[in-house]
């Protein structure tokens, strides 16, 4: 795998493009390349489908879209994205709505995926960013069990296990009919902000690590099912490391031209990286993988906040959780324009049940209008006193796990934790 030269050829384009500050440019010059992509995206402007997508900027490409077989709805907003060269297959997708449940959990069954990679929170500054699409599980204040009438399947928290910055879990998924079922391992990173990057590459590759050890890569199961929010930045990262450190073991270290890379996974799914911190992470994560010939076999327990702590200097200001990027406008300026992204206008979430006549008055469909929007404000609301819930009792869990002093000390501590637990738990 190793070259005779001192730097390889990402590390010397690395140092360049830094020395020069040049990585908006860069990242301007693939998007406006990635423009010239001349796809249909005409499944999902169709009326019936407008609202099964998160953000209205971020369409899938017709050609390699998954479409959905069972039920009344074939769409998804997902891509299939093929690379052969490294016998990798990814779908990416939007973190699911409430209402396209449904289809995601559909998805993973049809596609036999083994494991799903989700790279967000459910809440992220405040906004809603994915819905609660599986079962918390009764240990954490929530369901043992999620049943999707719509699509005929059920989901089953079977047991999770947490780590510094992210956390496993393993599902089970069941054809309600059939009475098939199979198990689903979910890799939930729990620190990577939006439009940001991880806080290290290391901490990076020893999630991938954790992926790629399960199994869930691998060109003998079903593509893994990666997302974010939009399912295109913090999801495009993950698989342009991926690919290329795979690609990089196969051939040699100067066997992959990153840019080139994105522009092809650009022709499976639009707007793949969103901003250069991103891009420019990515080279960092690459680079520390061809250099580090041990960081696919890590130790699940190593503690990596002093290495997060020392990389994290390496990387722009602006990443910050305290201060994150905005998120992306309409698609003609968020993917094709170099001017900086506006926030965009998410899809607005529909009720089944609700039927929009096209010869309704005014008055009727502002009505309709705000009961939308007052339904939504008030999902997120629960969604975000859920998750509050949630993170407490994680709090409160962790401490109970800490090793207590024998004697008296441990007593009053262990009364403590448990009178905090009666706390966090009574209605």
């Amino acid at each position: 795998m190793g070259t005779d030269n001192p730097l390889s050829n990402v590390e010397i384009e690395f140092k360049e493009i830094d020395s020069k500050k040049g990585w908006a440019q860069f990242y301007q010059e693939i998007r406006a390349d990635s423009s010239k992509n001349d796809f249909t995206t005409l499944a999902a402007v169709k009326n019936r489908n407008k609202n099964l997508n998160r953000y209205r900027d971020v369409s899938p490409y017709d050609h390699s879209r998954i479409v959905l077989s069972k039920g009344k709805c074939d769409y998804i907003n997902a891509n299939l994205i093929k690379l052969d060269m490294a016998q990798r297959r990814y779908i990416l997708t939007q973190g699911p709505l409430q209402l396209t449940t449904g289809h995601f959990w559909l998805m993973v069954w049809e596609q036999n995926s083994k494991a799903i990679i989700m790279l967000n929170r459910i809440i992220e500054k405040h906004q809603e960013k994915c819905h609660q699409y599986w079962p918390l599980g009764s240990h954490n204040g929530g369901d043992d069990t999620l049943i999707l009438t719509d699509v005929g399947l059920q989901v089953d928290f079977i047991s999770e296990k947490e780590y510094s910055y992210y956390t496993t879990r393993i599902l089970r998924l069941k054809e309600i009919d059939s009475g098939e079922q199979r198990e689903i391992l979910q890799f939930h990173y729990t620190t990577w902000p939006d439009f940001g990057v991880p806080q290290s590459p290391t901490a990076f590759l020893r999630f991938l690590c954790a992926v790629r050890r399960s199994g869930a890569l691998s060109p003998d199961v079903g593509p893994p099912v990666v997302h974010c929010s939009a399912g295109i930045g913090r999801s495009g990262t993950f698989c342009l490391v991926d690919t290329s450190l795979v690609l990089m073991k196969k051939n040699g270290n100067n066997s992959v031209n990153v840019r080139d890379l994105l522009m092809e996974m650009r022709k499976y799914r639009m707007g793949l990286i969103q901003t250069p911190d991103q891009l420019r992470f990515s080279y960092l994560a690459i680079i520390e993988g061809i250099n580090r010939i041990d960081w696919d076999s890590p130790n699940d327990n190593d503690v990596i906040e002093d290495d997060e702590n020392q990389n994290t200097q390496r990387i722009s200001s602006s990443e910050s959780d305290e201060e994150p990027p905005p998120l992306p406008p309409p698609r003609g300026e968020s993917l094709n324009s170099s001017r900086p992204p506006d926030r965009p206008l998410p899809s607005e979430p529909v009720n089944h049940q609700v039927s929009y006549e096209p010869d309704a008055s005014e008055g009727v469909r502002e009505r309709k209008r705000n009961d939308s929007q007052k339904k939504t404000a008030e999902t997120v609301a629960e969604m975000k006193r859920k998750q509050e819930k949630f993170e407490k009792w994680r709090r409160v869990k962790r401490s109970l796990l800490q090793p207590l002093s024998l004697g008296l000390g441990a007593i009053l501590i262990g009364g403590t934790a448990i009178a905090l637990y009666i706390y966090t738990t009574r209605p």
